[in-house]
């Protein structure tokens, strides 16, 4: 991996973390065309920096993160389902991290999905709750599980779990950047743990690219972050299901058309 590769990788993290798009298909797919997607060290590194994204969250929502220990029972309990099924699943998920069809399909899927979500939900702006109670938050958490599957979107699948209990777009959206951080943290340190031999035969160079990649990822995702409200409670999720729709639509035309995207 290059530094160039690394940052384009980065800004995709940042950009798409947070938005209901997939970062995991993003980066597989850019990835594919950047000819690495089968490379350890990718694989490492596409998941390590997604420390950098937590942060942003961290940093946007400072004070949110002090409101009392309840505020983290929520996240606890809602992280639960995702904790103990990416656990039972992690070796059929990792086989589906190359695989363009699985991001194509569920990019496609996902945005037809988008698409209705506005409409299906369209009473919670009025008469919806900013107030996530602990049922809430365990059935946003199992939902959330499904974005296992690459292209799915960790964000969408949450935000979506928490408009089917009645929250508002916006607290809906909110609470999804909250789990992001046990949910990522989680996945980030899985992963380097598994990667741990790695780790230790990485050269000097491999370590600053996973440094520059995280630096990039914040900044991205801290901009992302303070720019998705405002989108999402002015234009709800429509642009995203067009756009999911459109790129699904590209990959699978490239694909049926015999372009092998994993051997690029």
């Amino acid at each position: 991996m290059t530094f160039f590769q690394s940052i384009i990788l980065a800004i995709i993290e940042g950009l798409t973390e947070f938005l209901p798009v997939s970062s995991t298909g993003h980066m597989i797919i850019a990835s594919s065309f950047m000819g690495i997607a089968s490379d350890e060290f990718t694989k490492l590194f596409t998941v390590a920096i997604q420390f950098g994204a937590i942060l942003s969250v961290v940093v946007v929502y400072f004070k949110r993160f002090f409101q009392g220990i309840n505020f983290y029972i929520k996240l606890g309990v809602a992280f639960i389902p995702t904790g103990i099924i990416g656990l039972l699943c992690k070796d059929y998920i990792d086989t589906l991290l190359e695989n363009v069809t699985v991001v194509a399909i569920s990019l496609l899927i996902g945005g037809i999905i988008l698409l209705f979500v506005d409409k299906f939900f369209a009473k919670n702006e009025t008469e919806g709750t900013e107030e996530v109670s602990y049922k809430t938050g365990i059935i946003i958490g199992t939902v959330q599980s499904i974005a296992m599957i690459p292209g799915v979107s960790r964000s969408a699948a949450s935000i979506i779990g928490g408009l089917s209990q009645k929250l508002t777009r916006k607290a809906a959206a909110e609470f999804s950047f909250f789990l992001a951080v046990p949910t990522m943290f989680a996945a980030t340190v899985k992963s380097l743990w598994d990667s741990k031999e790695l780790l230790t035969q990485s050269s000097n160079n491999e370590w600053l690219l996973l440094a520059v990649g995280n630096i990039v990822a914040f900044i991205v995702a801290y901009l992302a972050i303070k720019s998705f409200i405002g989108i999402l409670t002015k234009h709800g999720f429509k642009i995203f299901g067009y756009y999911r729709i459109v790129l699904g639509i590209i990959l699978l035309t490239l694909i049926l058309s015999g372009y092998n995207l994993q051997l690029i």
